[in-house]
């Protein structure tokens, strides 16, 4: 922001003209006024009203104008107000002279000392808009930076996402491949032992018992084999739906862990979108794994419900907590908590968030997801 009447460097010729036009008036001005007061100021000491011009010009204008004030102040009250008046003749050259002098040499201190000031505050005026000027430089670098970020999050998010729906996929494909290819060969291995153990009376003792044990060990292997298969990518997730395949996992896991899990889930829960279905699963899955190696707690609960176009799935143990420490780094999505990051991640791919409670009475995980359409407006068509 400039001043009126800023120095010439800083200016153009129509400032300067200006400038000088305001000195000039400001001379004049001063010189009326004088004339105006004269009956109240008297003749003696005229030049009361030109040091205010004097004043003006030296802090508005600059230091060419305010000489010119000077000097037209001079020149008006010789030629008004010092007798003869109205003349450039003097009665009493020596005291007139002296007086001017004496204007002159204070009007070339206040003049002085105006030009300062205004340098100075010139001065402080180019660095206050250098600052500014850096100021806003460095925000429109932030924002520019700010946007380069949002935009690499944003594929970076797009990247998980699809990466999330690619292993999704990948363990559907090993699941399917452990149940069709892996699961036949064992059921014709079981059975070609079940030939055998038809004639078992004809082999000694020792052949008999391997050939039990065996009967005993493919079984074994096929149960383990439907096991992962099913945790892999349950097939009830794709048939039945998240409500029947929560069911069956948590009836699974409370066996295994021996802890006792309610699961609170409404009996009609209709068909939601695949990638509704599996995050919610996944969530539990990965609540409950996380429960039954670091929780030290023997009970847990899932509430999933839906309610005003969403869908709400809560997780809660009585279990030892997660440290404060352990909790700043998952919520600042540090290195610590990938399982957590994992979930949040793929439940914000769907819109939802994730909420993680915990203190020394137990840890509760909170998601909420947006429903476009609501589960309890029918089950979805079964495609599995």
């Amino acid at each position: 922001m400039h001043l009126p009447g800023q120095s010439s460097e800083h200016g153009n010729v129509s400032d300067r003209l200006r400038r000088y036009g305001l000195a000039v008036v400001a001379a004049i001005v001063a010189l009326l006024l004088r004339q105006l007061l004269t009956p109240f100021l008297g003749k003696n000491n005229p030049y009361h009203t030109i040091w205010a011009a004097v004043v003006f010009s030296a802090w508005f204008c600059g230091l060419g104008p305010s000489i010119l004030t000077s000097l037209i102040g001079v020149i008006g009250v010789w030629y008004w107000f010092l007798p003869p008046f109205h003349s450039f003749a003097l009665h009493d050259p020596t005291t007139a002279i002296s007086g001017m002098i004496g204007f002159l040499f204070f009007s070339g201190l206040i003049i002085l000392l105006g030009e300062a000031n205004r340098r100075s505050f010139a001065k402080t005026q180019l660095a206050e808009e250098q600052l500014r000027k850096a100021h806003d430089e460095l925000e429109r670098k932030v924002a520019e930076r700010t946007a380069d970020l949002n935009a690499a999050n944003e594929n970076l998010g797009e990247l998980s996402g699809r990466l999330q729906q690619m292993r999704d996929e990948e363990r559907r494909q090993i699941a399917r491949e452990l149940h069709d290819s892996v699961g036949q060969l064992l059921a014709a291995v079981s059975m070609n032992i079940a030939a055998v153990q038809l004639q078992v009376d004809r082999l000694d003792a020792t052949s008999a018992r391997a050939l039990s044990e065996s009967a005993m060990i493919v079984e074994q292997i096929s149960s383990e084999i439907r096991t992962i298969s099913h945790l892999l990518h349950p097939p009830l997730l794709d048939a039945a739906g998240l409500a029947s395949a929560l069911r069956w996992y948590v009836d699974g896991f409370s066996q295994r862990s021996k802890i006792k899990v309610e699961l609170d889930i409404p009996d009609k829960f209709g068909r939601l979108s695949d990638e509704i279905e599996i995050a919610v699963f996944r969530m539990v899955q990965e609540c409950l794994t996380n429960i039954h190696r670091h929780s030290g707690g023997s009970s847990a609960a899932i509430r999933v419900q839906e309610q005003d176009h969403g869908l709400f799935v809560e997780v809660r143990d009585h279990g030892n907590g997660i440290s404060a420490e352990k909790q700043l780094e998952i919520n600042s999505s540090g290195r610590a908590g990938v399982g957590f990051r994992g979930m949040r991640e793929r439940l914000r791919q769907l819109g939802g968030a994730l909420e993680i409670q915990s203190d020394k009475t137990g840890t509760m995980v909170r998601a909420r997801l947006p429903l476009g359409l609501s589960a309890a407006d029918g089950p979805r068509p079964n495609t599995g």
